[in-house]
């Protein structure tokens, strides 16, 4: 037999391996999608290019929603507050969002609750621009000043009305300016129409190795966020309605399998790695940025998508100081959020 004929037969022994492989994985896929009670999913989400939610990204670029039978469809937002008015108006079925939305939303009668924890720190800082506030010394810097936000009621504002309360200002002290995510916050900021900004990843750390911002403020590593909350704070997350949730737990364990998987292949992943996984969109051509951003991070996200009861107090004790309404609620945080479907998750993916 010659060679040529040896390599044809071998080339198509190997297309017909291919294709049996694919054939063993479509009927799983398919098995999965039948058994849940809604594969199609409207995913809404507050800035998908921020770190914020970056575990969602790092599930979509591994392929875990698909292996869980889930076709995922996008709303992104410039902000959280904007995800979560698409949720409770009926536009999304799930929000990856900021924890805090839940507390507050609890305070005025609408329950919603998280399901999995994406991160265990808040992952934002607070930068001052060196052009406008070259001496910043404390809080009493900002008094007045216009600070850049993703969205006025997004956790990124809740994060500089904290800074004010600690600094013993009210927190309406300084006038929140939405700028979105990715390069219109950078834009906004280079072109100087704010005075400091509050964002996450990779947009802080691009000013700040740009040289525009001087962070004053960081949560992005568990040592920050003691300084600043006294502990970890739950931050980014998937929530959805009580009705939504109890109608569709397969699915919601579903979407619970592909974080927490996700989760669990962060832990060990080089940065390179990580950004590897994203969509161009992400980096922009700024792969330095995006790596030393990855690095700073990293550490910030939850490694088994559960929430702390510790961490979730501390969360309504800010939301208490921020808004009245919270603090008259008398809210059992334990009611925000469910931690059942990660532990499933966690027992089959964190081991």
């Amino acid at each position: 037999m010659s060679r040529f004929l040896i390599r044809i037969l071998q080339a198509g022994a190997l297309t017909a391996l291919t294709l049996l492989l694919a054939a063993a994985v479509t009927p799983v896929r398919a098995a999965s999608a039948a058994g849940l009670e809604k594969p199609r999913i409207r995913l809404a989400i507050g800035g998908k290019v921020g770190f914020f939610y970056l575990p969602v990204s790092v599930a979509e670029g591994l392929g875990y929603f698909k292996d869980e039978g889930l076709d995922i469809e996008f709303s992104d937002f410039a902000g959280g507050a904007k995800s979560l008015q698409a949720l409770v108006g009926g536009s999304a079925d799930i929000t990856s969002g900021a924890y805090e939305h839940t507390i507050q939303m609890k305070a005025k009668n609408i329950s919603l609750k998280a399901f999995v924890l994406q991160g265990a720190y808040a992952d934002m800082g607070l930068g001052v621009l060196k052009s406008k506030i070259p001496r910043y010394r404390s809080a009493a810097d900002l008094v007045g000043k216009k600070i850049g936000v993703t969205a006025p009621g997004s956790a990124t504002h809740f994060f500089v009305m904290h800074q004010l309360i600690l600094g013993g200002f009210k927190p309406d002290a300084a006038q929140a300016i939405g700028i979105g995510q990715g390069g219109a916050a950078i834009a906004a900021a280079r072109r100087g129409e704010i005075d400091a900004i509050a964002s996450v990843d990779p947009v802080l750390t691009e000013l700040e190795m740009s040289g525009v911002v001087e962070v004053v403020a960081d949560a992005r590593t568990p040592e920050g966020s003691q300084q600043l909350y006294g502990g970890s704070f739950p931050a980014g997350c998937l929530y959805t309605t009580e009705k939504f949730l109890a109608a569709n737990p397969r699915t919601i364990q579903a979407l619970t399998n592909a974080i927490v998987r996700a989760l669990v292949w962060m832990k060990t992943a080089t940065p390179e790695q990580i950004l590897g996984v994203l969509p161009s969109s992400f980096s922009g051509g700024q792969r330095e940025v995006m790596l030393q951003a990855i690095r700073k991070t990293n550490r910030s996200f939850s490694t088994d998508g559960q929430f702390p009861r510790e961490g979730a107090e501390n969360v309504l004790r800010v939301q208490a100081e921020i808004d009245p309404a919270v603090r008259d609620a008398k809210i059992d945080v334990s009611s925000t959020y469910d931690n059942s479907f990660a532990q499933k998750a966690a027992a089959r993916y964190a081991k």
